[in-house]
C-alpha cells in the first residue's frame, strides 16, 4: 500500500473512528459545502496534495484548488486553497487534512530559513533519520521542499557505521573491511568519528564519507585539513542556525542536521467552511 495513503487513513481512522458523531448528528449528508484554507501567518507552503487527497479519501468526488504549489512562500491572509464538496465531508476532514499540512509547511519554512544562513555556500545541507514515526517519507519531502537534501531514508539505503558499530565490531578499520566485503561495491561507506585518532583511522581504512560528530570549530577545521578532500566531510551534532555558516566555513562538504524535521513548530492555518448557496 502506499505509505502516504496508509498514513491518511490511520490519521483519519484516529480522528473519526466510527462516526463524526457530532457532524453525522447535525449535517444533512447531501448537503454541500465550501472551504476556504487560509494561511494566519507567512510561511513556505508543503503538504497540499497531502491535503487534497485527504478529503479526496472521504471523498472521491471532492475539488481541492489551489493556486500554489509546493515550495511557494505564502503570506498571512493568502489563501492556499479552495475546496467543495459534501459538507460532512469538509468538516470531518478538516482537522487532518489541517494537521499534514501545517506539519509539512513549518518544516518546509525552518528549512528555508536555514538555507537563506548557506545562500552564499557551496555546501550541502541533509536531514537526519529523527524524524516522527511513521512520518518519515513526509517529512523528508518537506525538507526537499524546503530546499535541503535528504540523508539516508533509513538503515536500508546506506551504510553508516556508527560509534556503537564501531564498539560492537571491535574497532572503525575492522568494521570498514568488513562490511565492504558484504555489501554492493555501489554503495558509499560511511563512518561517524569523534576524535583526531578516528579520523586518521577511518582515513586509513577508505572510508568515502567522515562524519565528525559533536566536534569543535577547531578540530572540525583540523580534520578537514587532514582528510584534505581524500573522503567527503560530513560534520553534525547539535548544530543550530546560528552555527551554519562558521561550520561551512571549515571547509566540510555536508552538514547534517536533526532540528529540521525533529524541531520544527507547525505553522498557523485555519479552514472556514459554510453550506454551498446553489
Amino acid at each position: 500500500m502506499n505509505s502516504i495513503q496508509h498514513l491518511i487513513e490511520i490519521a483519519l481512522e484516529e480522528d473519526i473512528g466510527p462516526g463524526d458523531i457530532t457532524t453525522d448528528n447535525l449535517i444533512d449528508p447531501k448537503l454541500k459545502g465550501t472551504g476556504v484554507i487560509i494561511a494566519k501567518e507567512s510561511f513556505v507552503v508543503a503538504g497540499l496534495n497531502v491535503a487534497k487527497q485527504v478529503f479526496q479519501t472521504l471523498d472521491s468526488e471532492v475539488i481541492f484548488r489551489s493556486e500554489y504549489d509546493d515550495g511557494d512562500f505564502v503570506k498571512k491572509g493568502d489563501t492556499l486553497a479552495n475546496v467543495e464538496g459534501r459538507l460532512c465531508v469538509l468538516l470531518s476532514g478538516e482537522r487532518t487534512a489541517l494537521n499534514f499540512l501545517q506539519h509539512l509547511s513549518g518544516i518546509s519554512t525552518l528549512v528555508r530559513s536555514y538555507m537563506s544562513e548557506l545562500s552564499d555556500k557551496n555546501i550541502r545541507l541533509v536531514d537526519t533519520r529523527k524524524t516522527t514515526p511513521g512520518w518519515r517519507v513526509l517529512e523528508k519531502y518537506a525538507v526537499r521542499v524546503g530546499g535541503a537534501h535528504n540523508h539516508r531514508t533509513g538503515l536500508y539505503d546506506g551504510v553508516l557505521i556508527k560509534d556503537n558499530h564501531i564498539a560492537a565490531f571491535g574497532g572503525i578499520k575492522k568494521a570498514i573491511d568488513h562490511i565492504r566485503t558484504r555489501v554492493s561495491h555501489l554503495l558509499k561507506i560511511e563512518v561517524e568519528v569523534s576524535t583526531p585518532d578516528q579520523v586518521k583511522q577511518a582515513l586509513e581504512a577508505n572510508a568515502d564519507v567522515i562524519m565528525l560528530d559533536n566536534m569543535t570549530i577547531k578540530q572540525i577545521k583540523e580534520a578537514t585539513a587532514f582528510i584534505d578532500k581524500r573522503a567527503a566531510v560530513e560534520v553534525s551534532g547539535g548544530i543550530t542556525k546560528d552555527d551554519l555558516k562558521s561550520m561551512a566555513d571549515t571547509g566540510v562538504d555536508i552538514i547534517s542536521v536533526g532540528a529540521l524535521t525533529h524541531s520544527a513548530r507547525c505553522v498557523d492555518i485555519s479552514m472556514q467552511i459554510s453550506p454551498s448557496l446553489y
